[in-house]
């Protein structure tokens, strides 16, 4: 395969995380053409354990250390100094699985219209462990559509930034915004209509959660989307009224997901705003009787939950 991949690493405050992330990148069945890795300001031994795993890289690799700016300040400085024919970038936390770059690569070979290819990704613990993946979502959140991603982008939805590969003429068109602080959707929204979201439903990548992911504050990410919605009226193709029951939905959304994590207050605040955006009378009475059922019912059934999805991806491995 003669596909040319710039790999970027965005590096911040993850040294327990780094040397795996590195090293899933050197791993793959097809190497980059280059690996950059700009650390922004990590005040921990990340760079020192960068360093130490670059200098076994078999490719051409560089390490770039400065102040903190900002991941979509640091994504598109990476972009500038990129080539080639496809870019691809993970969280230095995350970290990709040894066939990602390969089959990323012939996805968008064979997809010409397609600005970006995606899938689904493992959940894994802080100490890599297996124990979900957006797989098992599809009925919910993550329900990725192949082709026009509009519905999806609209409902509030993305791709798992990990699991995104670029057509880097794409990317040429634009710039992910310095003054959001959830860099990928945005992006998305102004790649939409540019060309096909190509979905692959092969898990190649993980997505590490641990205490200080971003996704971990979803009143913050809410505001985000909102936000990068208004921002970009202009490519979503509805009027001001469509918007505001599209919104709706998804506020009402999260309010469902504040109440699924306990945070009752957090629910209840967003469900008053956006009770007309519930499907039907039967799911706010759903939400209704959840607000009543005391947290300890719930976190037993989500414990169980886990329990069995952990079992699962054990003996699938």
């Amino acid at each position: 395969m003669s596909s040319e991949v710039f790999a970027f690493v965005p590096s911040y405050n993850h040294a327990p995380f780094i040397e795996k992330c590195l090293t899933s990148i050197i791993d793959q069945t097809l190497a980059p053409t280059k690996l950059l890795v700009i650390d922004d300001g990590s005040n921990d031994d990340s760079p020192a354990i960068i360093e130490k795993v670059l200098n076994r890289c078999p490719f051409d690799a560089e390490l770039k250390v400065r102040e903190n700016r900002g991941l979509c300040r640091t994504l598109n400085e990476a972009f500038s100094l990129s080539s080639g024919e496809y870019f691809a970038y993970i969280g230095s936390d995350d970290f990709w699985l040894p066939e990602f770059l390969e089959s990323r690569s012939r996805l968008l070979d064979e997809r010409a219209t397609a600005v970006l290819g995606y899938g689904h990704a493992s959940l894994v613990d802080p100490d890599g462990k297996v124990f979900d993946s957006t797989a098992a979502h599809t009925d919910d959140w993550a329900n990725y559509p192949d082709g026009n991603a509009r519905s999806m982008l609209l409902a509030g939805m993305a791709p798992i930034s990990s699991t995104v590969f670029y057509r880097r003429t794409a990317l040429e068109e634009v710039k992910w915004n310095e003054g959001s602080r959830l860099e990928d959707y945005e992006m998305y929204l102004n790649l939409m209509n540019r060309g096909d979201f190509a979905f692959d439903p092969q898990i190649l990548s993980a997505w590490r959660l641990h205490d200080y992911n971003t996704s971990g504050d979803r009143i913050l990410m809410l505001d985000e989307v909102i936000k990068a919605q208004n921002r970009n009226f202009d490519e979503l193709g509805v009027d001001e009224k469509e918007l505001e029951a599209i919104q709706s939905r998804t506020k009402f959304r999260y309010a469902r997901m504040e109440l699924q994590h306990g945070n009752k207050s957090a629910a209840l605040r967003l469900a008053r705003e956006s009770w007309r955006g519930s499907a039907s009378i039967g799911e706010l009475s759903k939400f209704a009787i959840r607000m009543m059922v005391p947290m300890t019912i719930v976190e037993a059934r989500r414990k169980a939950r886990r329990i069995r999805r952990t079992t699962n991806a054990s003996v699938n491995e």
